[in-house]
């Protein structure tokens, strides 16, 4: 089968992705309600029933707004990490004990051939991490509320099929808008948000030849757009002497409010 994936949604106002691999189909967040999650997941051909398990990035609302609701409904298992689960644990209500599956960052999640793996993020969250998938020598990353991409999660992230990366604001945008500067200082901060900027300059080190496609994911709906982020992230490859043709560039959008198609990480 391959790898597969659909972000459902993604932004400040809630984070949903779906990936399948080898018969199995995962919910990375659910960070809306639980209707909405399943609005958007019909528009794909999926319903909850199908889904294996939730895994879950880090404790912040619009990444687990409808986890408890999701998961209690149709009996599904929910991986996190121990300070997550403490972190989050109010929120999503009961989950039952069989269904509360702890798991230590950086481990190796087997789902019948599709393993994925979390790895450390830096974000003001008790203990955020990312989560790469694997399946007949594919990987698919996935990698938001970064205050900064490491040199380990470079590390963690290279050679990558196709990435979904975090282009949360254009900078200058944020520094002229309208949240408290408390806020802005956080969205900032080596804890906060990637900018257009760093997710350009990070994917002057993570572009291969390997490379199929990069998702911009988790734009704020006030301090970016979909045309600057894009521009600003090929203006900074083309600084560093990196060049596509027009239609050889592989970015790809994400929405706040709807799904993106379904993409076969195989495909070129």
């Amino acid at each position: 089968m391959g790898l597969r994936f659909t972000v459902l949604a993604s932004g400040s106002t809630g984070n949903a992705t779906i990936v399948q691999g080898n018969g199995a189909t995962v919910m990375v967040d659910a960070g809306l309600s639980a209707r909405k999650l399943e609005a958007l997941m019909a528009e794909r051909g999926v319903a909850g029933h199908h889904l294996d398990a939730l895994l879950v990035t880090h404790e912040h609302s619009d990444h687990i707004k409808g986890l408890g609701a999701i998961a209690r409904k149709y009996g599904l298992r929910v991986f996190a990490n121990e300070a997550t689960w403490n972190a989050m644990e109010r929120q999503v209500g009961q989950i039952e004990p069989e269904k509360r599956v702890v798991i230590e960052t950086g481990e190796t999640i087997d789902f019948g051939g599709m393993k994925v793996q979390s790895y450390p993020i830096s974000h003001d969250a008790a203990e955020p991490v990312g989560f790469c998938f694997y399946e007949d020598g594919e990987k698919l990353s996935l990698a938001t509320d970064l205050g900064y991409v490491s040199d380990k999660v470079k590390h963690q992230i290279e050679d990558s099929d196709v990435l979904v990366l975090e282009a949360n604001h254009d900078t200058e945008m944020l520094r002229m808008g309208r949240y408290p500067w408390n806020i802005k200082r956080r969205i900032l901060g080596d804890t906060g948000h990637l900018s257009n900027v760093a997710a350009g300059e990070a994917l002057c080190e993570l572009l291969t030849d390997r490379t199929k496609r990069v998702y911009l994911a988790h734009l704020s709906l006030d301090h970016n757009l979909h045309d600057l982020a894009r521009l600003t992230v090929i203006q900074q490859l083309e600084d560093r002497g990196i060049f596509f043709k027009k239609d050889e560039i592989p970015l790809r959008d994400t929405y706040h409010d709807r799904p993106t198609p379904w993409d076969e990480v195989r495909r070129r």
